[in-house]
C-alpha cells in the first residue's frame, strides 16, 4: 500500500537517474517520482534568461498530490523554491547538498566554474568529475555514466540552468523563513561548494529544520554514499508523514 509520494529532484547538469542508488533503497510503500527538470534528460530545453521560477513550475505542473520534496543541489534551490510558493504541494521539504546564501567569496568561486563551462564545456565537465568522485571507491562504471550525462546537455540549456544555480540563492535565501513545511538539510562534511556551514545557515533560515553533516562525504555523497542519505531520509519522511 502507498503511504506517500516522495519526488526527487537532480542536480544540474544531471537527470533523474542519478538517483537510482537511493532509489533502489527507498521502502517500497513509498511512491517514488524522478522527473527531469526543464532543461535536462528528457525535458524540453531550458532557453536563455530561464529562471528558478521557471524550473519550479514545470516541477509543480506535475505533482498530482502534495508530496516529500528530496532536492539535490540545484534540485534543493528548485524544492525550496516550491515550499515557499506552493506550500500545499509540499508533506516535507529535504535539501541534499543545498548552497544558502553564498558569501562574496562562495558567489565568485561558482561564477567562476560558470565561466570556465561557457569557455570549455570539456573541461567543465573533467572538473566536476575530479572534484564528485576522485579519491572515492564508486564503481568506474557509475563515474563513466556521469561524466556521458553531463557531456551529453545541450550547451546553452545548461548554461541557462547553471546560471540559476549559481545565483538564485541570493534571491531565495531572504524568503526561507516562509517555509512552513518539516525541513531538512543534509550534506558531506567533505564538499566544498555546498558546505557544513551553508547547511547550518539553511537550518537556521527554515523555521522547522534540522541540520545533518555526513562524515568523510562530498557533494555527490546521494550516489556515492546512498546508505547515507537513507539513514537520514526514511525516518525523517516517517515522522513528517504522521
Amino acid at each position: 500500500m502507498v503511504t506517500a509520494t516522495v519526488v526527487l529532484l537532480h542536480g544540474v547538469g544531471l537527470d533523474h537517474t542519478m538517483w537510482a542508488p537511493v532509489r533502489s533503497r527507498l521502502p517500497h510503500e513509498l511512491r517514488v517520482v524522478a522527473p527531469d527538470l526543464l532543461g535536462h534528460g528528457a525535458n524540453a530545453a531550458a532557453p536563455a534568461g530561464t529562471t528558478l521560477e521557471d524550473l519550479a513550475r514545470d516541477v509543480v505542473e506535475r505533482l498530482d498530490r502534495p508530496a516529500h520534496l528530496v532536492g539535490f543541489s540545484l534540485g534543493a534551490l528548485v524544492a525550496q523554491h516550491i515550499a515557499v510558493t506552493q506550500p500545499q504541494t509540499v508533506a516535507s521539504l529535504t535539501s541534499v547538498s543545498s548552497v544558502c546564501a553564498r558569501t562574496d567569496a562562495e558567489r565568485a568561486s561558482v561564477l567562476g566554474r560558470l565561466a570556465t563551462a561557457d569557455s570549455d564545456f570539456e573541461a567543465s565537465v573533467e572538473a566536476s568529475i575530479d572534484r564528485w568522485f576522485t579519491g572515492t571507491d564508486v564503481d568506474p562504471e557509475v563515474v563513466a555514466a556521469t561524466r556521458a550525462t553531463l557531456l551529453a546537455n545541450d550547451r546553452p540549456s545548461y548554461l541557462a540552468c547553471y546560471r540559476v544555480f549559481a545565483t538564485a540563492d541570493e534571491e531565495l535565501a531572504p524568503r526561507l523563513a516562509g517555509i512552513t513545511s518539516p525541513a531538512l538539510a543534509i550534506t558531506g562534511a567533505d564538499d566544498p561548494g555546498s558546505t557544513p556551514d551553508m547547511t547550518e545557515r539553511l537550518a537556521a533560515r527554515i523555521p522547522d529544520c534540522r541540520a545533518e553533516v555526513v562524515a568523510g562525504a562530498r557533494h555527490m555523497f546521494p550516489v556515492v554514499q546512498p546508505d547515507a542519505l537513507i539513514h537520514a531520509l526514511v525516518p525523517f519522511i516517517e515522522g513528517a508523514s504522521r
